[in-house]
């Protein structure tokens, strides 16, 4: 591009230094034989001028595709930037996945051998007391975005969802607890399980639930004013509800 404008300057250079040399001899113009060249000279200017314009016309297209270029850049950059901070803020409650994969190259294939398929081996079947125990969702996006700002204050997404797995921790060790036999109880178990069973109302029969003591006896959360303000939060988005009762409050999940 840099060597086609130099070559164009340099031929526009050149028919303007042949106009400059015929305008000075404008006045020789009256003689008949010098007309021919005069006419020469006007078809050389119209030439020039065409070539202005075009050179016109190219500027500003390499200017709009330098536009469109910056604009372009800057628009990755700011995809960049969302992808590195999404890359360093993954929630921590997200599971965690393992992919393993199998990598063989195609040369080392004998077409004319089979290929061995192994056959998945049959699935263990589960344990006839074993049972499922509701846990409590975690909070989505949209969900914690629709929070009242004046409800969570300084609390963040993985804040609360923190908490639920915590929660959640002592929901299924407690009921794993009341799902045991008696008799493989230690006395330590046992004496769990009896206040399990104390603590449990007509309100809360058919629902899984803990007390602020199964928090501390399963979990390393504090039950402090910022605990409650998150227990809040669930209970405006429906994750939890509260059956007060013999002098516990009880956090049913819901």
């Amino acid at each position: 591009m840099a060597s086609d404008l130099e070559q164009l300057c340099s031929h526009i250079n050149e028919k303007i230094g042949n106009i400059k040399k015929t305008l000075s001899l404008r006045n020789c113009g009256q003689e008949p034989t010098l007309k021919t060249i005069l006419n020469k000279i006007g078809d050389e200017i119209i030439v020039v001028n065409e070539l202005l314009n075009k050179l016109e016309l190219e500027i500003q297209y390499q200017e709009q595709t330098n536009s469109s270029l910056k604009e372009l850049f800057e628009a990755l950059e700011e995809d960049y930037k969302d992808v590195e901070h999404l890359k360093e803020n993954i929630p921590p409650h997200l599971p965690q996945v393992t992919v393993t994969q199998n990598f063989v190259n195609g040369s080392d294939l004998d077409p004319e051998e089979p290929v061995k398929v192994e056959e998945p081996a049959p699935a263990k079947k589960p344990p006839k007391e074993q049972r499922s125990i509701k846990e409590m969702p975690f909070i989505t996006s949209d969900e914690f975005n629709g929070i009242p700002a004046y409800m969570k204050s300084r609390l963040t997404y993985c804040h609360i969802n923190d908490v639920i797995r915590e929660i959640n921790k002592a929901v299924v060790s407690k009921y794993k607890i009341l799902h045991q036999p008696k008799k493989s109880m230690s006395s330590v178990t046992r004496n769990l399980y009896h206040r399990f069973i104390d603590e449990e109302t007509k309100e809360t029969k058919g629902h899984y639930f803990v007390v602020e003591a199964d928090i501390k006896e399963f979990t390393a959360l504090k039950v402090d004013k910022r605990f409650h303000v998150i227990l809040n939060i669930l209970r405006h988005c429906r994750r939890l509800s509260e059956v007060r009762g013999k002098g516990l409050t009880r956090y049913v999940i819901t």
